[in-house]
């Protein structure tokens, strides 16, 4: 990608950038985040609305933990197919422990969403989960998308838009500091809104859409405010007392029952055209 890279160790938004002592990390943020009822009905919805059936070939980009194309290797059965694509390998070999551990037939290989590795038209079925906020080029993923879908395939993506991101309480400046460190770090912030015109500019027909203000507990909210503070500590716009103070402020509202962390996050449905034609 082209962004760069900041250094010292901030634990960074690039999935593919995070090293392997800090995969443990990663895993454990992820496996928060699936348990928050948001995640939970927006992946709920977005299975119904794919609709996958048995025999179908279906591709999961970003599959991380692999957790959703275990999903769809339940549904396409022994005559489909259900493989999920990560840039990185020591998220692949989670992946594929679970898989494992599941006995299920889900298969991972190494691979990215602007070079995907397989051949023209080989899935009936993409979904693709909060991977566009990391890419450079968003057009360039989406063409590579269309390229491996069969005509009348169907896609599902799935992002946040992080500027719709609320926190509360503490202080205005300080959580606007961590906010911008966040936003620095992330090549497309506001994906969110922009997936519905990507897919159509790359030959899609929209079908459905779906949102979700993802409300955020405060155990899972605490290791992104700590991975916020690494990035604004590295541009010096947040102190550590500034930082600390923001936290207490937290544990206060917490502690009262007044604390509030949401984002939303979009998803929309798509097929894809035979041409670029009327249907």
């Amino acid at each position: 990608m082209a962004q760069g890279r900041v250094e010292a160790d901030a634990l960074s938004f690039h999935v593919d950038r995070i090293d392997a002592d800090r995969i443990d990390e990663l895993v454990g943020i992820l496996d928060l985040q699936a348990e928050l009822p948001g995640i939970r009905r927006m992946r709920r919805w977005a299975h119904e609305a794919l609709a996958v059936s048995t025999g179908e070939r279906a591709l999961d980009i970003g599959a991380g933990t692999g957790s959703e194309v275990l999903v769809f290797a339940e549904r396409v059965g022994d005559d489909g197919a259900a493989v999920g694509v990560d840039p990185n390998p020591s998220m692949l070999a989670i992946a594929r422990q679970r898989a494992e551990a599941a006995g299920s037939a889900a298969r991972f290989v190494h691979g990215s969403v602007y070079h995907l590795p397989f051949s023209d038209a080989a899935f009936d079925v993409v979904r693709c989960e909060r991977v566009y906020q990391h890419l450079d080029d968003p057009a360039a993923a989406t063409a590579e998308i269309a390229r491996v879908l069969r005509p009348g395939g169907r896609v599902l993506l799935i992002d946040s838009d992080w500027y719709t991101a609320i926190t509360h309480p503490g202080d205005p400046d300080v959580v606007a500091a961590l906010g911008a460190a966040m936003l620095a770090d992330m090549p497309n912030p506001a994906s969110g809104r922009r997936l519905r015109g990507l897919l159509v500019a790359a030959g899609f027909a929209v079908d459905d859409q779906g949102s979700e203000a993802v409300i955020w507990d405060p155990v899972t909210a605490r290791p992104l405010y700590q991975q916020m503070n690494e990035l604004a500590g590295q541009r010096g716009t947040v102190t550590r007392e500034e930082y600390d103070r923001f936290l207490a402020d937290l544990d206060a509202g917490i502690e009262r029952g007044d604390f509030h962390l949401s984002v939303t996050m979009f998803a929309i449905l798509a097929h894809k055209l035979r041409s670029l034609g009327p249907e």
